[in-house]
């Protein structure tokens, strides 16, 4: 089964989990929010593998950049929405590895992933 590293090509975090799956010989894809879109379907299925409340970036400029009514009473749907039209809100990274989500990127993690 594939590994698929999804993100936004010019994040930090992205850059360190790319060079630590090369320098570790793990082949993958990557797929950048900006130039390859998201599908619905890919932010259902890892909102139910890791929720929604992990997915959601509150610390990124785009977030704190949303008025306040996008900002209150988040719940599973409103923030999946808000996801879809704006996916640098999405944490960072995400990797489907096997069939299994994960989110974040520390080398430790990774080496127990591979």
């Amino acid at each position: 089964m594939s590994t698929i590293l999804y993100g936004i090509a010019n994040c930090d975090t992205i850059k360190k989990a790319k060079k630590w799956l090369t320098d570790n010989n793990v082949s993958f894809s990557f797929h950048d929010y900006r130039k390859d879109g998201i599908t619905e379907q890919f932010l259902i299925d890892a909102e139910a593998a890791l929720g929604w409340e992990v997915m959601l970036n509150k610390r990124g400029t785009t977030f704190r950049q949303l008025n306040e009514e996008e900002k209150t009473d988040l719940c599973q749907e409103k923030v999946l929405a808000l996801l879809k039209a704006y996916p640098a809100m999405i944490k960072r990274p995400i990797l489907l590895h096997e069939g299994q989500y994960h989110i974040a990127f520390k080398p430790a993690q990774y080496e127990n992933i591979f």
